[in-house]
């Protein structure tokens, strides 16, 4: 069985949480590790190396690929910036230690999918940028996310015209997909390309890798999409593709 590693949400520690006090907690969303499975693969949460910074070379040798699932905002201090808000500060640690991943699954020539925060980290990976808050750097933007109905919110995306993605999906020019986020690229990160746009407001929607192994990512959520309702999109297609480029290591 293909086994897939899957980067942590962090819950800091915290001495005033009931649970485990004063500890911090790795976890994954169960949706998600639900969707891949679907695949028949293992899904890895990746613990932090801690002091033993030279295990990642090994941990990640017995993986086939990444997958860098949602969460906390990207630290704008990752990229350069000060928070605009501190509500905004995200998460620096795990950006940390999510781009050691990325650089150590690309060292390893090791396929990478990025989902939401996937996107954005990946994009910052790169040298690009974020806007902290969409729609407070670009007023005139659509909502992208409405916490109330969280991930009912959709929108529609058109692919990038000679893009991968109108390849994978070749009858689709427009798609609807759900929205939770309330960052998005900026700056494009270098050697990366724009897959997709939303139609409303030209928001990058997805990015790609243009050279090396394997990497896509993309600002929605497919573990979130209800495989009945047909008017949303079928994201099997990429995961097939990711689990194709991972079979190939």
């Amino acid at each position: 069985m293909m086994h897939i590693g899957l980067s942590a949400c962090f819950f800091h520690r915290d001495p005033k949480r009931n649970l485990f006090k004063d500890k911090t907690l790795l976890y994954l969303e169960e949706s998600l590790a639900h969707w891949l499975m679907e695949e028949e693969i293992l899904t890895v949460l990746i613990p932090t190396p801690g002091k033993r910074k030279a295990h990642l070379k090994k941990i990640v040798a017995d993986l086939d690929g990444l997958v860098l699932q949602g969460g906390a905002d990207v630290s704008p201090e990752t990229y350069g910036e000060k928070p605009l808000k501190p509500e905004w500060s995200g998460d620096r640690i795990r950006d940390e230690y999510e781009i050691a991943l990325v650089k150590e699954f690309r060292r390893q020539k090791k396929p990478i999918l990025g989902i939401c925060r996937g996107a954005q980290l990946l994009n910052v990976a790169f040298g690009g940028t974020l806007y902290q808050d969409i729609n407070t750097q670009l007023p005139e933007a659509l909502v992208h996310r409405n916490w109330e109905i969280y991930d009912k919110n959709f929108h529609h995306v058109a692919f990038e015209p000679a893009s991968w993605l109108s390849k994978v999906f070749p009858k689709q020019k427009k798609v609807r997909v759900n929205s939770i986020h309330h960052q998005g690229v900026k700056d494009l990160g270098k050697g990366l390309s724009i897959e997709a746009r939303c139609t409303e407001d030209g928001m990058v929607e997805a990015i790609r890798a243009k050279k090396g192994p394997f990497l896509f990512a993309f600002q929605w959520h497919p573990e979130f999409h209800d495989p009945k309702d047909r008017n949303l999109l079928d994201c099997r297609p990429i995961l097939k593709s990711f689990i194709k480029a991972a079979e190939r290591q």
